[in-house]
């Protein structure tokens, strides 16, 4: 079982069951199917960027030195010598 994606208009109901029908976080979660620590992440990333929350699909991660060679084999030699 692979990752499940979710869309945006799904994201911004769930929030809403927290947010303004007054629903814990523990019981919509139950009641959506997910881990509670994901609905968590939606209400806070909802609440600091409001206007770009869930534009796209994916992480908004800037590509950084630091996040590039996620995914690249290894850049070690290997037994022959050779990259």
């Amino acid at each position: 079982m692979g990752r499940r994606s979710f869309t945006r208009e799904f994201k911004l109901e769930a929030i809403k069951l927290v947010r303004e029908r007054g629903v814990t976080i523990a019981q919509a979660s139950r009641d959506l199917g997910l881990h509670p620590n994901v609905l968590r992440k939606w209400v806070k990333d909802s609440r600091e960027n409001a206007e770009q929350a869930f534009a796209g699909r994916g992480s908004n991660v800037q590509m950084t030195p630091r996040f590039r060679g996620y995914g690249k084999s290894s850049r070690r030699p290997r037994q022959n010598g050779t990259f």
